[in-house]
């Protein structure tokens, strides 16, 4: 982790390894909480595997969708790891990705009250990473992972 480049996130999800895990890699259970409420997200693909896609559409009202995230998984560890970048779009080409690049890397451990969730987005130059905490990385990040937990409980 480098305080520079990197923005991080974590919590307990008070729910097993297994039902985080899902949460992540099932696009039913995806799309309840990618995206911070009341916008709806829709998974146009959600392959959770390295080189595998992660592209989803977002509604403001739940009828007109617009591109959202076009992006490759890099690395999954079966209910450990998973490390995506939309610096690469879904077809392997390079991106230039709005608002920032950058790369996510999500972890996974057992934890007494449940699941001990880590995140690290890590971006390429001090401005990528300052402009995503400006646009509220803490927030979104933040609003994202609780609507995680109540998937990852319910």
């Amino acid at each position: 982790m480098n305080p520079d480049l990197d923005l991080t996130l974590g919590r307990i999800i008070r729910a097993p390894r297994a039902a985080v895990w899902s949460a992540w890699t099932d696009p039913a259970e995806f799309e309840k909480w990618w995206l911070p409420a009341p916008t709806v997200c829709r998974v146009d693909r959600l392959d959770v595997r390295p080189g595998g896609a992660l592209v989803t559409r977002l509604s403001e009202d739940g009828v007109e969708f617009v591109p959202h995230v076009d992006a490759s998984f890099l690395v999954v560890d079966e209910l450990e790891r998973i490390v995506f970048t939309n610096a690469i779009d879904s077809a392997w080409r390079p991106a230039n990705p709005a608002p920032v690049p950058m790369t996510a890397e999500i972890t996974l451990r057992d934890h007494p009250d449940g699941t001990d969730y880590r995140v690290v987005v890590r971006h390429g130059d001090p401005a990528a990473r300052a402009r995503h905490e400006e646009l509220g990385f803490a927030e979104g990040w933040g609003s994202v992972t609780e609507q995680l937990a109540v998937v990852a409980a319910g």
